[in-house]
């Protein structure tokens, strides 16, 4: 679903205007790089129907909007179990393109038992780390938020930090942590004006500058000394492969 399919999704009831600056890509952005609206996938580790994670992807996805990105979010609804289903499996294809197609991504999970649901776990086990020459993840940019039923904790965050480093992505310093999120969401699902609303656009902000500042860089950033060292001795092997070939056809 795209961000702008949300219910008013251009309506900030909790926002102060007098403090919001959208991002200024000219003083982010290098002559010559893309202009583009940064693209960012959305997931949320929650089926129940009033998910609060998935409340607080929504969120964040209107100021992301406001802030000038294109945004989608996954519905993990009906994604099969890790391994139990071939990858050609219609919800997998769908969250494998939505992650390619990203530039920066937001992981929002409920804490259960300590850590991480077992939905969001199972969107990011879906989620290779290569796809042929292909990578879904890599050099894209990271923010991780989570919602908790008591007092304030920073378990599934924790968590979502150590596999956006596994899934090679920038994860960006601030995060996002509501404690008895029940009571920060009003009936209609939009969430309150409070200090926890505020981190959630300073983390949004802050994507949104890592974004432009590194999607062009991205090739560099992540190009390493044993990746291109295996690549090159492959290159020679099949150079010298096909020169050998050649010799003997002569012969």
């Amino acid at each position: 679903m795209r961000g702008t399919e949300l219910p008013d999704y251009d309506v900030f009831p909790a926002l102060d205007e007098r403090w919001f600056v959208p991002s200024d890509i000219a003083s982010l952005v290098l002559p010559g790089a893309p202009r583009h609206r940064p693209r960012i996938l959305l997931l949320y580790g929650s089926l129940r129907e009033r998910s609060y994670s998935r409340l607080l992807a929504w969120e964040a996805a209107r100021l992301l909007e406001r802030l000038g990105c294109d945004t989608q979010l996954f519905d993990p609804q009906g994604l099969p179990l890790p391994d139990s289903a071939p990858v050609s499996d219609a919800k997998v294809q769908e969250l494998r393109a939505l992650s390619q197609w990203s530039e920066g991504q937001v992981w929002v999970s409920p804490e259960r038992h300590g850590a991480m649901s077992g939905i969001m776990k199972c969107q990011i086990d879906w989620i290779p780390l290569a796809i042929g020459a292909v990578r879904p993840t890599q050099g894209r940019t990271l923010a991780v938020m989570q919602v908790s039923g008591g007092s304030q904790s920073f378990n599934a965050v924790n968590q979502l930090r150590v596999l956006g480093r596994w899934m090679r992505m920038i994860t960006i310093p601030n995060q996002s942590s509501v404690p008895k999120a029940f009571e920060e969401f009003d009936d209609a699902g939009r969430m309150k004006p409070s200090p926890l609303y505020e981190r959630v656009v300073d983390v949004m902000e802050e994507l949104v500058k890592f974004t432009l500042l590194t999607r062009s860089r991205s090739a560099h950033l992540t190009s390493r000394y044993s990746e291109r060292r295996e690549e090159g001795l492959k290159a020679l092997s099949a150079g010298s492969a096909l020169a050998g070939k050649a010799n003997a056809t002569e012969r």
